[in-house]
């Protein structure tokens, strides 16, 4: 008898990417929930502490550390330095100077970037669907994160924020598969980023006057850590995705995340988020992307 159906082995780095995204949306589902109470830096240095004690101690245990000596430690120092820091603070400064309906929108171009990488520079070879899948997600994080509202005096030049966030993420995704492909372990990978990520917020927030905003009260801790445990799943489901897939295909799966944003924040967020038709439409052109891109 014939077989019937889709081999899900062949798309195990397709469904890592896929169920990290979700862990990422609902990291900021419990992260909005917590900042009620508390701030960014907080929730932050709770993430970054709670991935680096839990990762590092998993490699003491378990893994040799003459791995701290392979040239992947530079693709991993140089991809900690770009993201999550550098491409968030651009995307926040792109925020406050042209808004969140624009913001949002720029900064999902980071697919069409990853392609243009995978192509040009790691000489992969995506099908014709990837391509189609990954316009399909760009349409639609530009159509779920995108609001209509009055405009605002701007300049074209303050646009160039969020798409250098995406730019700087693209690239930074791409030293991390160059360094998976000497060390294919995720769990190092996460342990040298995350590592790097909290020396520069440490850095940044002590050098700026801003280490008071590290203070956490009660009513955010759980929230916090809860977010915390499952950044650091989802980080590690990253990379697995990234060492085990093409990286034009992994990208856009990965920034799937708006689309779990919406569906989380309809359960856990009824009072702060609503779904409208663009919203509707949005997660329609996402989910035709997502098929696209895993029956390539």
């Amino acid at each position: 008898m014939p077989r019937v159906g889709i081999d899900l082995t062949l798309l195990f780095a397709e469904i890592i990417a896929i169920c990290s995204a979700m862990g990422w949306a609902f990291d900021s589902v419990l992260v909005r929930l917590g900042l009620r109470q508390s701030n960014i830096f907080a929730a932050m240095l709770m993430s970054y502490s709670v991935s680096i004690t839990c990762v590092w101690s998993y490699l003491i245990a378990t893994t040799p550390l003459d791995f701290l000596k392979s040239p992947a430690m530079i693709y991993y120092v140089v991809s900690g330095c770009m993201q999550p820091l550098l491409a968030r603070a651009l995307y926040y400064e792109g925020i406050t100077r042209i808004g969140v309906a624009r913001a949002g929108p720029l900064r999902g171009v980071e697919p069409l970037f990853a392609a243009m990488i995978a192509v040009t520079v790691l000489n992969e070879e995506p099908g014709l669907f990837v391509y189609l899948g990954t316009i399909l997600i760009v349409a639609s994080l530009w159509l779920i994160t995108g609001k209509r509202q009055g405009d605002a005096k701007w300049r074209l030049v303050d646009a160039v924020l969020p798409v250098t966030a995406a730019l700087i993420s693209a690239v930074s995704q791409a030293l991390r598969k160059q360094a998976l492909r000497i060390i294919p372990d995720p769990f190092v990978a996460v342990a040298v980023v995350t590592t790097v990520s909290l020396i520069l917020l440490l850095i940044f927030a002590f050098s700026t006057d801003r280490a008071a905003r590290f203070q956490m009260p009660r009513q955010s801790f759980g929230y916090f850590l809860g977010a915390a445990l499952i950044a650091t799943a989802a980080q590690v489901l990253n990379f697995i995705a990234l060492a085990r897939g093409q990286l034009a295909a992994i990208i856009p799966l990965l920034n799937t995340t708006p689309l779990f944003s919406v569906l989380f924040s309809v359960v856990f967020l009824r009072n702060v988020e609503t779904v409208n038709s663009r919203v509707i439409a949005g997660a329609v052109l996402m989910v035709g992307g997502v098929v696209l891109i895993t029956t390539r």
